[in-house]
């Protein structure tokens, strides 16, 4: 029997609001079908979008955001936080997950980015850059038959405006040997001034085109549905996007070469009672699963420690970080 045809759909957003899109990207991420890709390009006027395990505080200065009239948007995969405006354009790559192929999908992009004479690469956690300034930075989320990857290109970002928004630690510049978020970042129509945010979504959809074949569908996603006004709410809610930073009694903070942490400790008579993990990891999983691995235990170095090492036993691919972790907790006088 002949192997399915793929499916293949692009997919552009006429909506500049954060939340609405970010409903969108997740609606289609619920609804991918089997042997299936979408391609979907959006932009987002003035905002700051943290990564899902951010502590929104730490890594925005909200207040002067908002009074603005910007927004804080928070996604649904990890990594770290980044500046938006009406010059970034948003790439996302939503399939079935037995497609999933990071290199491809960058590759994609890089592709588009060259048509321009560009002389871009791919550089630290799955950045792309030009002249060691970084102009596109992606982020990842997987359902058990779905994924999605997601992306910023900065076209004509407005760098002043990431200055001021974005709070980004010492520690992170210290690693990057750059004294300032913006000494990072570059646009690239200030590579060539004929990239504009029509002319890369062209190329992009032409790159998309070329990489995946297929009659490649242009569809829209009705706003009336249930379900993506459900989703909407969820993302424009106060819960979602800023959510719980309670006082804790411990908290241990630290940055490694695959992104910060920070864990957040209340406890009583000896147990650990609640167990906050901020991060900037692109693995949301293992995030997660520090916080359950630490919840209702003793708040003894050894427990901690022996816990937290359970995790590798499941996982071998994240013996790595888990090292990392409890080589690090073993260090402090608890």
């Amino acid at each position: 029997m002949a192997a399915e045809k793929l499916k293949t759909k692009v997919i552009r957003s006429s909506c500049y609001d954060p939340w609405y899109n970010m409903a969108v990207e997740e609606y289609l991420l619920n609804h991918v079908s089997e042997n299936e890709v979408i391609f979907y390009l959006w932009q987002v006027d003035t905002t700051v979008m943290i990564g899902k395990h951010q502590n929104p505080w730490k890594e925005c200065r909200c207040r002067e955001l908002e009074e603005d009239g910007g927004k804080l948007a928070r996604r649904i995969s990890g990594g770290g936080a980044v500046f938006q405006d009406l010059g970034t354009l948003m790439f996302t790559f939503i399939m079935d997950r037995e497609l999933y192929d990071l290199e491809k999908q960058l590759q994609t992009i890089l592709n588009a980015v060259n048509q321009f004479g560009v002389n871009a690469e791919f550089s630290g956690r799955n950045d792309l850059t030009v002249g060691g300034k970084k102009f596109s930075g992606s982020a990842f989320s997987f359902k058990a038959k779905s994924a999605l990857h997601h992306g910023t290109l900065l076209i004509n970002t407005d760098l002043t405006k990431l200055s001021r928004y974005l709070k980004v630690s010492k520690e992170k510049i210290a690693s990057k040997g750059v004294d300032s978020v913006r000494a990072r970042v570059g646009n690239l129509s200030s590579i060539n001034p004929d990239i504009s945010i029509n002319s890369m979504i062209k190329s992009l959809e032409e790159s998309f085109k070329a990489f995946y074949g297929g009659e490649v569908e242009e569809i829209q996603v009705d706003r009336a549905l249930d379900e993506v006004e459900e989703l909407y709410q969820k993302h424009a809610s106060w819960e979602w996007r800023y959510g719980e930073t309670p006082d804790f009694d411990i908290s241990f903070r630290n940055r490694f070469a695959w992104g910060e942490i920070e864990i957040g400790l209340s406890v009583e008579e000896g147990l650990i009672t609640k167990a906050v993990i901020y991060s900037d990891a692109l693995d949301c999983g293992l995030v997660e699963e520090l916080s359950a691995a630490l919840h209702g235990h003793p708040f003894r170095k050894d427990a901690m420690v022996n816990r937290i090492g359970r995790i590798a036993a499941g996982a071998p691919e994240r013996k790595a970080f888990i090292d990392d972790i409890t080589g690090w907790l073993n260090t402090k006088a608890i």
